[in-house]
């Protein structure tokens, strides 16, 4: 019986077509810092932090509204690596997110959040809005609505 619980689990993970790439800071640096216009909007986040959860579906939102633009919505979750099957995967799948989900194999904080942000406490949720091209880099370490970030990405151009 447990042999069959544990297939059916690996089917639905493999029917279903999000993928989690776990992630250091270096491979966050080397995506953010590029001359491309892509408006990055980069959210840290985490299955246990209800704000957070909250949040996600306005991200979302804007990834489907933004879908076929230079806007990337990137959630970067805070939870463990050894989480990723037992609760990120199934997490990501019962609210259907779309967006690109990452995990950031982190654990020195005074290491890899300065790298983020200055400003970042290590508190989620937080959010860092990137655009190289129009050199801006805007950090939020707050729960953040679909209104807002719509605003922040349109007063990009």
């Amino acid at each position: 019986m447990k042999k069959l619980v544990f297939l059916l689990t690996i089917i639905s993970f493999t029917a279903y077509s999000q993928n989690v790439s776990v992630i250091k800071i270096t491979d966050f640096e080397k995506r953010i810092n590029n001359n491309s216009d892509t408006t990055y909007i980069l959210n840290f986040w985490a299955t246990w932090c209800v704000p957070c959860v909250k949040e996600l579906p306005e991200f979302d939102s804007i990834n489907t509204v933004y879908k076929n633009t230079n806007v990337k919505v990137v959630l970067i979750s805070m939870d463990f690596k050894e989480d990723l099957s037992t609760k990120l995967l199934p997490f990501i799948k019962k609210r259907n997110i779309k967006s690109e989900v990452l995990l950031l194999d982190e654990t020195n904080g005074n290491y890899f959040i300065p790298k983020v942000s200055e400003q970042w406490s290590g508190a989620v949720p937080a959010t860092l809005i990137v655009n190289n091209k129009f050199k801006i880099n805007h950090f939020f370490e707050k729960k953040l609505t679909y209104e807002f970030l719509k605003s922040e990405i349109d007063s990009i151009k």
